[in-house]
């Protein structure tokens, strides 16, 4: 019974820090670049588009092509960094429980 009270207490601990840990993720902001920096995106660590920059050189109509390929990229590059930030994160949340391999958090 002890272990049981022990293991519940640990569950509402990182239940908090979970929270925390999502209030903190909102708050982070990550850049993501492409064509040598003339596409800029910053994703929130929610994965909110929150900034897009474009270098104006790149405002001609037969480069339409080229320029959503450059935007694509930026953005995938700023979500795998939040990602990058968030597996981070929450591995030092969860450092030390016993947490089957694979399983991801926030659920």
């Amino acid at each position: 019974m002890k272990d049981l009270m022990g293991l519940m207490s640990k569950a509402k601990e990182m239940q908090a820090r979970m929270q925390a840990l999502q209030e903190e993720m909102a708050s982070i902001t990550a850049d993501g670049q492409s064509g040598g920096g003339l596409v800029t995106v910053t994703l929130s660590g929610k994965g909110e588009m929150r900034g897009l920059k474009i270098d104006p050189s790149l405002f001609r109509e037969d480069d339409v092509e080229i320029l959503e390929d450059l935007i694509l990229a930026a953005h995938n590059e700023a979500k795998a960094k939040v990602e990058q930030v968030m597996a981070e994160k929450t591995q030092e949340l969860t450092a030390g429980l016993p947490i089957p391999p694979g399983m991801k958090l926030p659920f």
